[in-house]
């Protein structure tokens, strides 16, 4: 979830706030006047501002022209009590991105950090150049019936069942879909069934009551409340319990979903994609998937091909991953992947799909030092990939991956949590630091 930096000198505002933002499993952050809140803010780390104009030391109108002198700073929805078209002006001119009066209800509030979140997304994704199409890489037959598909049904609010192997790309299509249709500007949600413990998917999904169960201190929305007016992908749904996919049906059937514990129901207006790397069909022969979901979800399906079935895209995509690498890393110059290279990558078999290359060109960027890669150089880094297959499971990613962690918290410790610090020492952009920090889930103590 998102890290949230309510910036107001009301105690009591800020405390409420923080409630209902933790209730939504977000992590407050709060700041009593304008001075504090700058300079949290130039810690980085905040995904989202909700900033008081009026306040003591500096304004919320300060803050604003101090954030406009950062490069990459988060959304900010301006909360004042003394609303009025100028200021509304005023704000807008200085970079705010919404703007709501004080008390704001907690689902006007919720509903608008949501689409501030998916605004700063999408602009990042922008920065990085290409749109929802051009960010599936690659000029096979297959690759453009893909594009050509996606484009032809993404308008249309058809539910649509995402196929393919993991690692090839099922989110980027679902969030391609999502952004070519008029839903846009809504939330794009994503709920990971195979990551929810059976015990708390209903609660996830469409969210409880206060009191529902040991523990539920206070009310909370569920993925498809938040999805409402955008798109909610449903990824792995295959994995999804028997006992709550009746409650899914309905909701499908009737725009209607009931909060655990809840005495009425709430219209949603979500489309649903979902996603899986199973054989639906046969679960359902099985009796391990509904039948009639099955028809519900799948009105339109759509199969990404895996890597080893389209490898005349491979050269073009390693240097796209590449690139990004580098972006990621800090690493300003690319270095320059030789023909010998390209050739052995495009007889690797990748049963990890695009993930797995993804995995190849990162490391190549941290690892391979000079202007140029030849198949000698690649080749160790192929050793711990190709062969271990899909790179999510393997031992050997999960003993780089806690490499990786401990290194950084480590250069963290170091410098008493300051993030700018650590990112001198990894020699990596800050940006790129918090990314990792996020995937992570390390926070910054300063």
């Amino acid at each position: 979830m998102a890290r949230v930096l309510i910036a107001d000198d009301e105690a009591n505002l800020r405390a409420t706030v923080a409630r209902t933002l933790r209730g939504e499993g977000h992590e407050p952050v709060e700041a009593a006047d304008g001075v504090e809140a700058v300079s949290r803010l130039r810690r980085g780390g905040i995904d989202v501002v909700l900033l008081d104009l009026s306040m003591p030391r500096l304004d919320g109108f300060g803050v604003l022209q101090a954030l406009a002198e950062e490069e990459g700073a988060p959304p900010v929805i301006v909360l004042t009590a003394h609303a009025s078209l100028d200021n509304a002006v005023r704000a807008v001119k200085l970079g705010a991105w919404d703007f709501v009066e004080k008390p704001p209800a907690a689902e006007t509030l919720l509903l608008r950090i949501e689409r501030a979140l998916e605004a700063a997304r999408r602009r990042e994704e922008e920065a990085r150049g290409g749109g929802p199409l051009e960010r599936i890489v690659g000029s096979s037959a297959a690759i453009r019936r893909l594009r050509e598909t996606i484009a032809q049904i993404a308008p249309t609010g058809a539910r649509v069942l995402v196929v393919g192997e993991n690692g090839t790309g099922k989110e980027l299509v679902a969030r391609a879909l999502h952004e070519l249709s008029p839903r846009a500007a809504g939330p794009f949600v994503r709920l990971n069934c195979a990551a929810v413990p059976v015990e708390l998917f209903e609660s996830e999904l469409f969210g409880h009551v206060r009191g529902a169960f040991t523990g539920a201190v206070g009310s909370r929305r569920g993925r498809f409340e938040r999805a409402s007016g955008g798109t909610l992908l449903l990824d792995e749904i295959g994995e999804m319990p028997l006992a709550v996919q009746p409650k899914l049906l309905r909701a499908l059937e009737e725009g209607e979903i009931e909060r655990l514990g809840a005495e009425r129901g709430i219209r949603v207006d979500a489309r649903v994609i979902a996603s899986t790397n199973r054989d639906l069909a046969r679960m359902v022969r099985e009796g391990r998937f509904r039948e009639d979901l099955y028809y519900r979800l799948e009105v339109v399906t759509i199969e990404v091909p895996p890597l080893r079935h389209r490898r005349e895209d491979i050269p073009e995509l390693a240097r796209h991953l590449l690139r990004a690498a580098c972006r990621e890393t800090g690493r300003r110059e690319v270095p320059e992947l030789t023909a010998d290279a390209l050739e052995r990558l495009r007889r690797e078999d990748w049963p990890g799909n695009v993930r797995q290359l993804r995995n190849v060109m990162e490391r190549v960027a941290i690892l391979v030092r000079g202007p140029r890669v030849d198949a000698d150089a690649l080749a160790p880094h192929l050793s711990g990939s190709a062969a271990f297959g899909d790179p999510d499971r393997g031992p050997l990613a999960e003993a780089v991956a806690a490499f990786e962690r401990r290194f950084i918290q480590r250069a963290l410790e170091r410098h008493g949590g300051n993030v700018a610090a650590a990112a001198r020492e990894l020699e990596i952009e800050r940006s790129s630091l918090y990314r990792k920090m996020r995937a992570m889930g390390l926070r910054p103590s300063r």
